[in-house]
């Protein structure tokens, strides 16, 4: 196999590859660190490149492989390189949150998921590019240059997870940790074509951290194929003693469900979110293009119309909470975030929002006593140029944000489980995705159907001209 095939090779096989040793963990972290060192001067996906641990951690891997008469004991990821987004603390690596006066800020501890995604037997190659806080849909924060979009290095790989997105697509990692508060991984999935999943509330811990802005956030996978998602989950589902929020071990793996078929499901769509209106015209194709695919399946299909007005304003003060919540003092912030943080409201305003979106989030929940899954497109129109907003006023970007996500954020109100995928290609040649919204705590459903649509329409041969 070519340096390039194999890096664009999914996370399970590459396991099996170590496993069979047939290639050794030094020699996938050597090839990656090459490629990061080749390509990402011109991408931007990473904030620091943890080159000696990942090198040293593979030395002593390889050591252990070469050392084992018995591979099929080893940790399922064993050996493969992975990369974590930079809002999530890795022990002795920095954690910039992207404030560059904090680029040197040296974690003292794992996150769980660092942890889990450390006993699955995974090499840490670095920490991926945010925007500031994650507060952004797209990753230019001050100090750092910009995430660029490998498919057309004009324009953004979204955010906040945009780093992870264009490091996953550009085959400079096989799979990446990204987190998700109003759309941080799927937004990035659909701007790079790749898979992105947003857990279920209480699929995976906060821990240390407890109730986090009420629950809308979480980590997840961003991966290139349906069932390097499932198998990412897999790893980093599960309770930590003391965290607010749990879910029931799901009855089988969800790398099964994958194998399995979802049966004949009851499947809603829509194209025109209230208030904002209708998707731009890809955007509106990508989802049609979809359950066309799903109705010759045998799925039965059932147009609906979607209205969140009333949400937005309690989730963007629940939202915005999070600047302030990250203790961050105001004149380290760029000039967006400073300002979320001095028009942030009494902890009463906060607490009234909450209310609201819970209230609100339980008519969405409530919707899918009707249906299984509900297809939708990731944004509403595709992704924008490197700096297309800069020049706004905060209020303006508030606005542009509001218009773009405005499919994303009411899941992360309601706690359901959200996965985007590749669904068609613009004008510019860049990605467009679209998201299946299942029940609450319904993953297995999501991937399994997931699985189908991919095997029906691959995506995962696909690659940026950039990258190879």
């Amino acid at each position: 196999m070519n340096p390039t095939d194999l890096a664009f090779t999914p996370a399970l096989e590459q396991a099996q590859l170590i496993r069979r040793k047939q290639i050794s963990p030094l020699e996938l972290v050597e090839l990656y660190l090459e490629r990061i060192q080749r390509l990402d001067p011109q991408l931007g996906s990473y904030f620091h490149v943890a080159a000696e641990s990942a090198l040293a951690d593979a030395r002593c891997k390889t050591e252990q492989l070469a050392a084992t008469s018995e591979p099929a004991s080893l940790p399922p990821f064993f050996g493969v390189p992975i990369a974590i987004k930079d809002l999530n603390p890795v022990a002795s690596l920095p954690c910039s949150y992207g404030v560059a006066a904090l680029r040197d800020q040296i974690a003292s501890h794992d996150d769980a998921s660092a942890m889990r995604l450390k006993h699955a037997g995974f090499v840490i190659l670095g920490k991926t590019a945010t925007s500031q806080v994650g507060a952004l849909p797209y990753t230019e924060p001050e100090g750092f240059p910009p995430a660029r979009n490998p498919w057309n290095l004009d324009y953004t790989p979204g955010g906040s997870s945009g780093g992870a997105a264009a490091a996953v697509a550009a085959g400079l990692c096989p799979v990446a940790q990204g987190s998700d508060g109003g759309g941080s991984i799927r937004g990035p999935a659909s701007c790079c074509g790749i898979v992105g999943l947003k857990p279920s509330r209480g699929r995976i811990s906060n821990a240390p951290v407890g109730d986090f802005q009420s629950g809308i956030v979480t980590s997840g996978p961003l991966t290139r194929t349906v069932a390097d998602a499932a198998a990412l989950l897999d790893v980093l589902n599960g309770y930590v003693t003391g965290d607010p929020y749990w879910l029931p071990e799901p009855d089988i793996s969800f790398l099964e469900a994958t194998c399995q078929n979802p049966g004949k499901l009851r499947i809603a769509f829509a194209i025109n979110i209230s208030p904002i209106g209708d998707a731009a015209p890809v955007c509106q194709q990508a989802v049609l293009d979809t359950v066309k695919l799903l109705e010759n399946m045998g799925h039965l299909i059932e147009p609906t119309c979607l209205d969140f007005t009333a949400l937005i304003e309690p989730f963007k003060v629940v939202w915005q909470a999070g600047v302030g919540a990250s203790g961050i003092p105001a004149p380290l912030l760029e000039k967006f975030t400073r300002w979320l943080l001095e028009t942030t409201g009494s902890a009463g305003d906060y607490l009234r929002a909450v209310y609201k979106m819970q209230a609100i989030a339980r008519e969405i929940v409530a919707f899918f006593d009707n249906f299984d899954v509900l297809v939708l497109p990731v944004y509403m129109h595709p992704t924008i140029r490197v700096g297309e907003w800069a020049s706004l006023s905060p209020e303006e970007i508030m606005s542009k944000i509001i218009n773009w996500i405005a499919p994303s954020p009411p899941f992360n109100a309601s706690g359901q489980p959200s996965i985007a995928l590749p669904g068609g290609i613009d004008s510019n040649g860049l990605p467009v995705g679209i998201q299946l919204v299942g029940k609450p705590a319904a993953e297995a459903t999501l991937l399994s159907l997931a699985a189908q649509i991919e095997a029906a329409k691959p995506w995962s041969g696909k690659r940026p001209a950039f990258a190879i």
